[in-house]
């Protein structure tokens, strides 16, 4: 079975290497910055700077907590978001950085989105054609990157309620903040908040309306709690009751974007999506993992009773499976999740991939991954079809984030949004190329 999913590999990854590329989610450079754009070169290199960083090995390690603030130049909250928007000026339409500039500081703003930057008039005046069927979404791009502030010092999420309904019957994002108690005093209070204030005195932007800053809130809560309700969604497909035992998730391919600065709390909405549960570990699995208080190692028994636990690895999932699993050091998984694993990007992603894949393949491990477009959505497919992997189902996922973000660097793309599909795996198919949509996807 292993060989043969493996010559599938090598299929898919000619396939892949000839079909030109498609519209995706945000990418990684050579310099291995997420979120960033070919197109406008040297960019890595301005954050570097303007970070007073050397290489991406510093910012690795101020992403693992080894440095601090003040290591980088940043003395004052404003100093922070400036240097934070620094990394986002360059002209959208001719992909000039400042320094290439007779004078650095001529880059405008859109007046309209806060978000796109140009070196002139001319320059905007080309762009604008393509601009404006993007302007006003870009607009709460660069809200929501400003107030997801409030995410890291603990304003947001505000506490949530045990779920008065089955989460069978919870369809998304609507029921779930119909079941919030005193909603708009608790969104009242983020906005009436220090940091909220501290925020729009230092972001060099003017503070938005009321209405606009509750529905950003609104979106990064959404943002926050995705993940978990995703998980969730997964063990409801999958039909693993946490009422009847204690369970074991493990998220493979873990990095900086799932680990950095959480908190052993961050989960517990689990807790409330199924009142009554026997107790849920989720181990974070990768090599991007960062430290902090979840960097634990994973149980080796299931449990902690009626309580989310959550652990973590710094490796490779196949890695984590024989020196921790196979020697029962840790717990075999009752449900692997995977948040935008990527390999639909490149033949060198799909190849770290490959052993993965094969052993959540081989093991008839229930796998959850989700993706951040419809079109990563179908370049995945297609992969897993060529691994003749059992594709239970796939669809729109009910708890995507509502937080759009910008594709790559280059602003003037429809915005993507964190698992906004998910795909549904389960042991080799049994013929290769079937497929099982769910009809709401149709």
């Amino acid at each position: 079975m292993a060989q043969r999913g493996q010559g599938a590999a090598r299929k898919a990854s000619k396939k892949s290497a000839k079909e030109p590329a498609v519209a995706r989610a945000p990418d990684m450079d050579s310099l291995g910055f997420q979120a960033m754009d070919s197109n406008v070169p040297g960019l890595s290199h301005v954050i570097l700077q303007k970070l007073n960083m050397k290489s991406y090995e510093d910012y690795k390690s101020a992403m693992d907590g080894k440095k601090r603030g003040s290591d980088f130049g940043i003395r004052t909250y404003f100093d922070m978001f400036q240097k934070m928007e620094d990394t986002f000026k360059f002209c959208a339409e001719c992909k000039k950085l400042p320094d290439a500039l007779p004078d650095p500081k001529s880059l405008r703003r859109c007046k309209r989105c806060q978000n796109v930057y140009y070196c002139g008039v001319v320059c905007q005046r080309a762009n604008w054609p393509l601009h404006k069927k993007f302007c006003k979404k870009l607009k709460l791009v660069a809200l929501d990157r400003l107030v997801e502030w409030l995410v890291f010092t603990g304003d947001i999420p505000f506490p949530t309620e045990a779920w008065t309904k089955p989460a069978g019957d919870v369809a998304g994002w609507e029921d779930w903040f119909s079941m919030q108690e005193q909603l708009e005093e608790k969104l009242d209070a983020v906005l009436a908040g220090r940091y909220m204030s501290l925020l729009w005195a230092n972001a060099g932007k003017p503070r938005p309306e009321e209405g606009e800053l509750r529905e950003s809130v609104r979106r990064l809560v959404t943002d926050f709690h995705s993940r978990p309700l995703t998980i969730g969604l997964g063990l409801r497909l999958f039909g693993i009751a946490p009422l009847a035992k204690p369970l074991t998730i493990h998220v493979v391919g873990a990095s900086h974007v799932e680990t950095l600065n959480t908190r052993v709390t961050d989960y517990d909405e689990l807790a409330r999506m199924f009142p009554g549960q026997q107790g849920m570990e989720v181990v974070m699995v990768g090599v991007d993992v960062v430290d902090g208080p979840i960097m634990r190692p994973p149980l080796a028994t299931p449990g902690p009773q009626g309580r989310i636990y959550l652990s973590s690895f710094k490796g490779l999932y196949h890695d984590f499976w024989e020196s921790q699993v196979e020697t029962k050091l840790a717990t075999r998984p009752d449900l692997v999740v995977g948040f935008h694993p990527g390999f639909h990007a490149c033949t060198d992603l799909m190849a770290g991939w490959l052993p993965t894949l094969l052993l959540l393949r081989d093991y008839r491990l229930p796998t959850l991954f989700t993706v951040y477009s419809e079109q990563e959505l179908k370049s995945s497919l297609q992969i897993l079809v060529e691994l003749e992997t059992c594709i239970t189902g796939y669809a729109a996922n009910p708890f995507a984030s509502l937080r759009p973000e910008q594709v790559c660097s280059s602003p003037n793309k429809a915005p993507v949004y964190c698992s906004s599909h998910y795909i549904a795996l389960l042991g080799p198919a049994t013929s290769a190329g079937e497929l099982e949509g769910d009809s709401d996807d149709d």
